[in-house]
């Protein structure tokens, strides 16, 4: 499973309760009870964004499109040496 991260943008609601919007996934609108709660709605949801984009052939947001099929990404990661 590939990962990718978001800006999420989180405001607490009058009536209670948090809603998560994103710049970088345009769509995605998340409400929960707690902030912890609203994080882990907006993660479905945006898995679920991605999902229906590569389904229907649709271009995905561009801060999840350098894991479209087919194509390569290149990672910095630290190697222990004695």
């Amino acid at each position: 499973m590939d990962e990718a991260t978001i800006r999420l943008h989180i405001e607490s609601l009058e009536e209670g309760g948090y809603v998560a919007t994103s710049p970088d996934v345009p769509g995605l609108v998340a409400e929960g009870r707690s902030v912890v709660e609203t994080v882990e709605i907006a993660q479905g949801l945006t898995r679920k964004i991605a999902e229906s984009c590569l389904d229907h052939g649709d271009p995905l947001p561009p801060a999840l499109s350098r894991f479209a099929p087919n194509n390569s990404i290149d990672l910095v990661i630290p190697v222990g040496i004695r």
